[in-house]
């Protein structure tokens, strides 16, 4: 009853904003994996009725970002190493896919961007900016997707991506950030040269690459967290 009339008093921001705006914070590393979602506080935050966040909390849940246990309430959900692992492998397929794809389908403004955003990633790894080059090298890598002009696989991945995008965030330190712009740099040539068969596995390798590093990434977590 009191959530009814809160309802008919505020002008609330919808499920639909609310499952926006934790999202971002889930993959912007604002909400960390673990970290509680308390229905009340997240209700008081924004001003809402608990109504709107429960569904919110749902959605994010069936997405796979939140886990939600009973008589325990949400939390940012945590991936088992081997989750993690396997995540990566099937993002390196659909990388490569997308970068076979492009190789055939981009055209040469397309092309020019995909260059555009290698360039800032160099820049960005020679000044030693972490959180610029990680930004820019997710625009990297969305270029490719875009050029490879298939919405589902676009689709697909970025709903994956989304998933790890907390881990890919700590895997690409700032030790391998040079290392990766050098794997960037053969990417990008053999979609200029269109050479199809060498744009995949030059993608896939540098994606699958990451899932060696995600037990390192998924016990430093742990640490951060205190857990044993």
């Amino acid at each position: 009853m009191v959530d009814a009339i809160a309802e008919e008093k505020e002008p609330r921001l919808s499920s639909d904003s609310l499952i926006r705006i934790l999202e971002g914070d889930i993959l912007d590393s604002k909400l960390k994996p673990g970290d509680r979602l308390d229905e009340q506080s997240l209700a008081r935050r924004f001003e809402v009725s608990r109504t709107p966040v429960r569904e919110a909390l749902r959605h994010l849940a069936s997405s796979g970002l939140v886990e939600i246990r009973k008589n325990q309430g949400a939390a940012v959900r945590r991936l088992t190493t081997t989750e993690l692992i396997e995540m990566f492998q099937v993002m390196a397929e659909y990388e490569g896919l997308s970068a076979r794809l492009s190789a055939r389908r981009m055209s040469m403004a397309e092309i020019e961007e995909m260059r555009r955003h290698h360039t800032e990633c160099t820049a960005l790894a020679e000044g030693r900016d972490y959180e610029g080059f990680f930004a820019a090298n997710n625009l990297f890598h969305e270029a490719i997707f875009l050029g490879s002009k298939n919405e589902f696989l676009h689709a697909e991945a970025r709903k994956l991506r989304n998933r790890v995008n907390v881990y890919r965030r700590h895997i690409t330190g700032p030790r391998l950030m040079h290392k990766s712009v050098e794997e960037h740099a053969g990417i990008v040539a053999a979609i200029e040269a269109g050479d199809e068969e060498g744009a995949h596995r030059l993608m896939r390798e540098h994606v699958d690459l990451l899932a060696g590093s995600a037990a390192d990434v998924v016990l430093a977590l742990q640490a951060q967290n205190g857990e044993a």
